[in-house]
């Protein structure tokens, strides 16, 4: 196959490599515990891949977009789940994009060894959900400092992560000229505020995915930590959800291509009434509906890479990488679900752990009729939805 795949085959090998250190009994162990894979992260940490992103001239490897989803593909294909600490690369991005030369220097070269983990993104609150220009937390100015108030949920990571990126509103709704107007982004140090400003509650789910509920009680946070200009968060905010659409949309793929070859190797080697199940064209044709449904999003993906490397407008590319990715992932899981049969919900085949797994993207980290809404109105000129 051409493309990205064979211009990064050297480090997909690797991540190969790297992921086949840690098999399905490992993430099976931590699936019961619900416990936070460690061991791997620190493994992708020092092997430098959640640097890719960062410049070399903060220690990162300057690897563009396209390098990075090959990285998280892989990860994913083997088995493996990138979840645990993808944010480590794509969220610093607002800080590279945004942030001033201190905040620049002071932060990237440690988000790029590890020594710093800024895993967590504080956007999503309880009653306001991804109607983030409602969201209630906020932060006002109290000399050198600001004080920030509210509660954030579903915040991945809290946990295990040192910063925070926090979107908080500093000028009242009703008071802004513009609805995008008036949020705006700090950069939190949780180590010194954990358990005494802030508060972190973990949510338990159907999946391992150290997610959390995080309180913020007079939080005071260093005027200086404030990234880029007060009042214009909203806009720094959605310029790095490109690169998470295109990464995630990867990690998707990679699950689609895991699906399909454990239900095609599992169709040639199960064999009922005298031959393997893979033989019949009603156990063929899902799976080869499978592999096609993936190709078509992979491409997608690919598209979306080379039109962010090129500095392109991308919004619909990106977002539509991520709905057809998330798609072909979920219809490969229930095809090797029903592949399996029985087996599919055993533990040790590892089917029902990844099923669960890549039901996520259905929702996060933005819901697939968000997208749709999106391409209706921004693609297709129909009137706003919402």
């Amino acid at each position: 196959m051409t493309g990205p795949r064979d211009q990064y085959s050297d480090i997909r090998e690797s991540v190969r490599a790297l992921c086949a250190r840690f098999p399905g009994e490992y993430w099976r162990e931590l699936d019961r515990e619900r416990a936070y894979p460690t061991a791997f992260v620190d493994a992708l940490t020092e092997a430098g891949y959640l640097a890719a992103l960062i410049p070399e001239e903060y220690g990162g490897s300057g690897l563009p977009v396209s390098a990075a989803a090959a990285v998280m593909e892989e990860v994913h294909a083997a088995g493996c789940n990138g979840a645990a600490c993808h944010a480590q690369m794509y969220t610093m991005g607002t800080i590279l994009r945004h942030g001033s030369p201190a905040q620049k220097q002071a932060y990237l070269p440690g988000i790029a060894s590890g020594d710093l983990r800024l895993q967590a993104f504080g956007v999503t609150e309880p009653t306001s959900g991804t109607d983030t220009l409602s969201l209630r937390t906020t932060a006002r100015r109290e000399g050198d400092h600001y004080v920030i108030n509210g509660q954030k949920i579903w915040t991945s990571r809290a946990e295990h992560s040192d910063l925070m990126l926090l979107l908080a509103r500093t000028t009242p709704k009703e008071e802004v000229k513009k609805r995008t107007d008036g949020l705006s982004v700090f950069l939190v140090d949780m180590k010194l505020a954990r358990g005494a400003s802030i508060t972190i509650k973990p949510i338990r789910t159907m999946m391992n995915h150290a997610t959390t509920e995080v309180f913020f009680d007079d939080l005071r946070v260093p005027a200086e930590n404030l990234i880029g200009e007060e009042g214009k968060g909203f806009r720094y905010i959605l310029s790095g959800m490109n690169t998470e659409r295109i990464l995630i949309a990867s990690e998707c793929i990679g699950d689609a291509k895991w699906f399909i070859d454990k239900a095609s190797a599992y169709a040639k080697e199960r064999v009922l009434f005298g031959r393997p199940i893979g033989q019949n064209q009603g156990v063929q044709f899902p799976i080869a509906r499978a592999y096609a449904q993936m190709r078509a999003a992979e491409l997608m993906v690919h598209e979306a890479c080379r039109k962010y490397e090129a500095g392109e407008d991308l919004g619909a590319e990106a977002n539509m990488a991520k709905l057809l990715a998330a798609d072909a992932s979920w219809a490969a899981a229930d095809m090797c679900v029903q592949t399996h049969g029985g087996f599919g919900f055993a533990e040790e085949y590892d089917v029902e752990r990844k099923f669960r797994e890549t039901r996520l993207y259905q929702v996060a980290p933005i819901s697939t009729n968000l997208i749709l809404s999106y391409l209706a109105e921004h693609v297709l000129g129909l009137p706003r939805s919402y």
